[in-house]
């Protein structure tokens, strides 16, 4: 063994891995094409693409698409749910929210995850103080096992009626359920808090996706040297040992994003930045997230695919604008996204048989990409495809190609602005104050003329912004995180039941953990609580809460909401839920990213379009040639091998001494 450390982040048309190995300060990053039905072998193709062998990795950090694409597009296994009798509809029932008010011709909702027929209720009561109201006799349990054999399912998902409160009949159907089935997921270890319907979906999506990630663990641990220490990132920000994933699958569920995100937290560091937006534009979707003091947010409330689950997650929006995002006339009007053409067969300029218009083919009929670049060692690039696919778009409203490729961009620039205002002005933030952090294939080429549009001055792009995901992988911490509903009132404060829940999340956060190996010690705790005025629907979050003086805890909520919503007031509120998490202490060192080597090779221009300007000769750079501290004015186009910087005229921009890349935005 060596001491190389792998990130590696398998998305939906790249997979992107970074190398570092802190003995020699050595660092490396490539790019290999993903494998829809085969991702072990862009895992091992990752590897092998920064010179090494899986022998020489003492530590390999994965993250992955995988659940969250095989939900997105309705790729799951056939499950069953038990319910309390009366409750089994309640995942069809849902909020009675239309998804399309006033399209009336269209589906109002998502049907249910799992069929009527496939939904089983048992005789059982639990109150909403956890006490039993009609206990679960066997005959009930054996009833319910023979039905679910019957159904032929090969996972179960048991979700009963205040179960978080008290879980003695989920446990029970559980120990015979597992003697008839692979896979049970019981709501109390999933999600153990209140929300029928979420708590049901979270838990049904988890038994659906359980055999494919088990599946899947299973082959990298049939393939991994037995040295090679494997762990995974998940959705709340931080790594997780394989058994931790093995029993909740879901938190693989925006593990790739939640990576970006903590790498930004990272440079946010390193730089003295406070106030962060990251833009993380790949081929499919445009991740936005708000970090604020080191900190990104997180939400328990989220869709997936459409779906309503209740599970910590790091706050990122997504929207369908990615290199792939198909661009077409709708009544006289351009859409761009959110279909896409994906990895297969992708952007026409890719070569493998695309046809429509996306924002990739766009860019290189612009100028902003090179005809002839060669992306993942597998595709080049063909500005000939790019303009056969958007001549029909210009033709019908009668412009030049590249006015209609300019056009795709303003849309599409649009549509992500409007997603920063998401996660700013909805809640509370100027997001015009925030450094914007842009990453992934396409982030850095679209980043200088979305900030200009929302108004935003400053632009960093990091290191190894191609690879940044996978960075993020590298250089996380272990950690896990758990939510519990509490429900107390504050004019009811009860602290031995608040001591109570407390010491219990903290030792179902801490024994994973210490099961993986690490010692109790280095295992730090950090606490958020969700509060809220009573009549409420959603919570506030309040970092560092005082729990053990419900006084200041309710000045510290007043000061959270008057920041949020600009009022606060001094009516009775409660503890709707507390977060608890278990983060390794202990620093992790790694390779720092920094300036590379000068590349050789004269300078080169070429002609590139810029709304407002028209086609200018426009100086192309290589990333590794620019000199910390020179400040530049645009246009230009900064390359390296895997991602592209795109710096609009009357832009400013200046390399630092770590390999980032500053722009100075001008006004509008």
């Amino acid at each position: 063994m060596s001491d190389w450390q792998l990130g590696i982040d398998i998305g939906g048309t790249f997979t992107d891995v970074v190398a570092s190995n802190p003995a020699t300060g050595e660092i490396r990053s490539g790019k290999v094409p993903s494998h829809y039905d085969d991702p072990i072998t862009a895992l091992v193709g990752a590897i092998g693409a920064v010179g090494l062998k899986w022998e020489e990795v003492d530590d390999l950090t994965h993250g992955t698409t995988m659940v969250t694409n095989a939900i997105v597009e309705n790729r799951i296994d056939r499950v069953a749910l038990i319910s309390t009798l009366g409750f089994g509809d309640t995942i069809a029932i849902g909020r009675v929210r239309r998804k399309h008010i006033y399209h009336m011709d269209r589906l109002p909702k998502q049907p249910p995850l799992v069929p009527a027929e496939r939904r089983f209720e048992v005789a059982e009561r639990v109150d909403h103080t956890g006490a039993v109201v009609t206990p679960l006799t066997e005959a009930e349990i054996a009833r319910v096992v023979v039905d679910v054999k019957a159904s032929g399912v090969r996972a179960v998902a048991v979700c009963l009626l205040h179960g978080y409160r008290n879980p003695v009949h989920e446990l029970q159907l559980g120990e015979a359920l597992r003697e008839v089935v692979d896979h049970v997921c019981l709501s109390h270890e999933i999600s153990p808090e209140i929300r029928e319907y979420e708590r049901s979906n979270t838990t049904i999506l988890s038994a659906a996706v359980i055999g494919r990630v088990d599946g899947y663990l299973r082959r990298i641990d049939e393939q991994k040297p037995d040295a090679s220490n494997l762990t995974f990132f998940h959705s709340s920000g931080g790594m997780a040992a394989t058994p931790i994933i093995a029993q909740q699958p879901l938190l693989l569920a925006m593990s790739g994003p939640a990576a970006g995100v903590s790498a930004t937290v990272a440079t946010m560091k390193t730089l003295g930045i406070e106030r962060a937006l990251t833009f993380d534009m790949g081929g499919t979707t445009t991740d936005c997230c708000l970090v604020l003091d080191g900190r990104a947010e997180i939400s328990s409330d989220r869709e997936l695919g459409e779906r309503r689950i209740r599970m910590p997650m790091v706050s990122v929006h997504s929207i369908g604008a990615g290199g792939g995002s198909i661009a077409r006339i709708d009544q006289g009007v351009m859409q761009v996204g959110p279909r896409s053409a994906g990895a297969q067969p992708g952007p026409a300029c890719y070569g493998r048989g695309g046809t429509e218009p996306t924002i990739s083919d766009a860019n290189i009929l612009l100028g902003y990409l090179a005809p002839g670049k060669v992306l993942g060692n597998a595709i080049t690039l063909d500005r000939g495809l790019a303009e056969a696919a958007v001549k029909p778009i210009a033709q019908e409203v009668g412009v030049s190609v590249e006015d209609a490729a300019s056009g795709i961009l303003q849309v599409a620039h649009s549509n992500m602005a409007r997603a920063l205002n998401k996660v700013t002005v909805e809640r509370g933030i100027d997001g015009r104050d925030c450094t914007l952090i842009a990453y992934g294939g396409g982030g850095p080429m679209h980043a200088a003329f979305v900030a200009r549009h929302y108004g935003i001055r400053n632009v960093v792009c990091p290191a190894y912004s191609s690879s940044y995901s996978a960075l993020g992988c590298v250089a996380s911490q272990m950690s896990l995180s758990q939510q519990r509903t509490v429900n107390m009132s504050s004019d009811q404060w009860d602290a031995d039941t608040i001591a109570r829940i407390r010491a219990e999340l903290e030792q179902a956060v801490t024994e994973p953990m210490q099961a993986a190996g690490k010692a109790a010690e280095d295992c730090r705790i950090g606490e958020v609580a969700l509060l809220r005025y009573r009549g409420q629907s959603h919570e506030v979050p309040v970092a560092d809460p005082l729990l053990d003086d419900p006084k200041a805890l309710g000045r510290q909520f007043m000061a959270m909401h008057e920041t949020l919503f600009g009022f606060a007031t001094d009516e009775e509120w409660e503890l709707s839920a507390i977060r608890t998490t278990a983060e390794d202490s202990r620093q992790k060192i790694i390779a720092a990213p920094g300036q590379e080597e000068a590349a050789a090779g004269a300078p080169a221009t070429r002609s590139c379009h810029f709304p407002g300007t028209g086609s200018v000769d426009t100086p192309v750079l290589e990333r590794a040639a620019l000199c910390a501290g020179e400040v530049q004015e645009g246009p230009a186009i900064v390359e390296d091998e895997w991602s592209t910087i795109v710096i609009p005229p009357g832009d400013r921009f200046h390399a630092d001494s770590h390999g980032h890349v500053h722009i100075e935005v001008r006004e509008e």
